[in-house]
Formats: structure tokens, sequence, C-alpha cells
């Protein structure tokens, strides 16, 4: 069924501007997005074959140009304006994390950190700079790869510290697979980045394990396991 066929108040731009765009399904917000269908297929149909494809969301953030247009109705600008959404969408969680003390809101960085890198394809090493404050000074990936300790080299980690002047730092890598289980390799690397921090007087948080769906705190397991 077409847009101009349904009733009017389930039409998804009259539904928003009624209840707020927050009380649209993920169909109708696709629909919104995707504006209008082509000459083959409704824009209903559209969005729907974009949540079968994308795993009903999950899988949208990780999709190329490429993925995106194999979708039966997606053409290069539909695709276009789909990356565009997603990029603003990380792009605002950047901006409302900066400065903000990660002890407080918790919540909020993981949620960033889910946006930031959880739907990554491949493995992604995030650090977050911290003032004394506990507030985000920066942050940045380190490098994108399987998680190496010959890769993550304390020093380039610090380095960087030091020239943001961090009294302490986060750690942060994803799981592509969905496995929040930290390997032995995750485990060896918090411990070099833990004791490289003990001696320059710059605390490791944390070591995260981000996914789509969740997080895992490997220093607390770490904590945990000595105790």
């Amino acid at each position: 069924m077409r847009i101009k066929e349904l009733p009017i108040e389930l039409r998804p731009r009259e539904k928003a501007l009624t209840l707020g765009v927050d009380k649209l399904s993920d169909h109708e917000l696709l629909m919104l997005v995707l504006r209008h269908g082509n000459s083959q297929m409704s824009v209903s149909q559209i969005a729907h074959n974009v949540l079968i494809k994308s795993s009903n969301l999950k899988k949208l953030g990780a999709m190329t140009l490429e993925e995106l247009m194999s979708i039966d109705g997606i053409k290069l600008a539909k695709a276009l304006e789909v990356k565009a959404i997603l990029e603003l969408s990380k792009r605002v969680g950047r901006a409302e994390v900066h400065n903000l003390n990660v002890m407080e809101n918790s919540s909020s960085v993981i949620e960033w950190l889910q946006t930031e890198i959880g739907h990554e394809n491949q493995e992604c090493f995030l650090v977050i700079y911290l003032s004394v404050a506990n507030k985000v000074i920066n942050y940045e990936i380190i490098f994108k790869g399987t998680l190496d300790r010959s890769l993550v080299h304390p020093r380039e980690i610090f380095n960087r510290a030091i020239k943001y002047s961090a009294n302490s730092i986060i750690a942060v890598h994803n799981h592509p697979g969905g496995t929040l289980v930290p390997s032995e390799m995750d485990i060896v690397v918090t411990n070099a980045l833990v004791d490289a921090g003990k001696l320059l007087g710059i605390s490791v948080i944390d070591h995260l394990i981000i996914t789509r769906e969740g997080f895992y705190s490997i220093l607390h397991q770490i904590t945990r396991s000595s105790t």
C-alpha cells in the first residue's frame, strides 16, 4: 500500500507531527527517511526490505553503500541519505559526550560507544582521555584490526595522554562477532596498559568490550580474579 492510500492518521509524516517522531515504529521511521517509492515498489515495501536486509536495523550501521544499494528499491541517492543520517547520529553522540563526566553519565558513554564502534565490521581500539574531574577531553581510534599487544603499544597511547594532559584513560575495543567474552590477548593488553599507566601516574579506569547490544568490563574481571 502506498502512503497516499493510507488513512491520514497512519501516514508517517502526519503521525510524527501529531505524536512525535519517537512514537514511530522502525518501519515508519524508514518510510519517513526514504520518503517515496518508485514505479515498481511502494516506500513501505522498500522500508520493509531494509529491515529484512539489516536484521531489523541491527546491521544497518555497518552496511556499506554497496550493501545498501543491493536492497530492492535503494539506489545511490537513497543509500547516501541513509549513510548521512547514520553519520549525523554518530556526530550528535560525539558532541554530547565531549566534556561529559563519565562516572556520572556512564549509560550515555556506553550508548555513544555502541554508536561509534559497536557496529563496525572489524575490531577498533579506541581510547578516551579524561581530566582530573573524569570529563572527556578527547578520544581517538588508535587502530583497526585484530587486537595484538604489538599493535596496541602503551607508548603510543600514553604519549597522547600526555599531549592532552589527561589524568586517566578508558580503553575500548569492539567485538564484531557480538561476544562479550574477553580473549587472552584482551587481558594481556589490559595488564600492559595498567602497568604502564602506574609508571606514568596516568590511571587506566577500565578496558571495555563493546558490541551492538552490550558491553563488558575487562578490568573489573581482572580485579575480581585477583582478589
